[in-house]
């Protein structure tokens, strides 16, 4: 029943996921914390972190990590297994299928004004999506009522000094580095 339900959920974020990674964000979490509580919005937002610094893209890793999760927490390491692979697979598929039948079709009307009328439309969408993971992440919105998000000063401080690099042009694997150095420093339990 679990292995269905990360199929079933995996699938919908698979089809319904435009824009990447980022605005799936908020279709991910909506599924793996409010409508199915595997786990909590601050677990969420670990995922969230390893999955982005892991290669890959985003909605793939974290049904990766999303999955053993799950499928462990039901019987064990090999469940878990099952589970990475289950979630893994329904996030793909989606994808998978259209790009197979659509890449034909694409190219052919890519100059159509219908179909670039449809990607410009739906450029908007994804921005809004993409907003709205953010909000997710910095709200304490969760399963339980008196969770805590992981949003503190230091969080603050860390994105100012971030933002202002990028600004800057600063190398982002520099600014990961340095921002998981600084995150070390200040939340390791001298």
């Amino acid at each position: 029943m679990i292995f269905w339900q990360l199929f079933v959920s995996y699938l919908k974020i698979g089809f319904f996921g435009f824009g990447g990674g980022y605005a799936m964000l908020s279709l991910i979490q909506n599924e793996v914390v409010v409508q199915h509580p595997w786990m909590t919005n601050a677990e969420f937002a670990d995922i969230v972190a390893v999955s982005q610094i892991t290669p890959g893209p985003i909605a793939i890793n974290s049904a990766t990590y999303v999955g053993y999760t799950v499928g462990a927490q039901a019987g064990g390491e090999w469940m878990g297994v099952l589970g990475a692979f289950v979630a893994t697979f329904s996030v793909s598929l989606p994808s998978l299928t259209l790009m197979l039948l659509l890449t034909h079709f694409f190219l052919k009307l890519r100059n159509n004004r219908y179909v670039e009328g449809l990607m410009k439309g739906l450029r908007p969408v994804v921005i809004g999506m993409i907003a709205s993971a953010a909000l997710l992440l910095i709200s304490p919105r969760g399963s339980d009522p008196g969770e805590q998000n992981f949003i503190d000063a230091w969080s603050w401080v860390l994105f100012g000094g971030v933002f202002v690099g990028s600004l800057f042009k600063i190398n982002p694997i520099l600014l990961i580095l340095l921002s998981a150095v600084a995150g070390f420093v200040i939340y390791f339990p001298w």
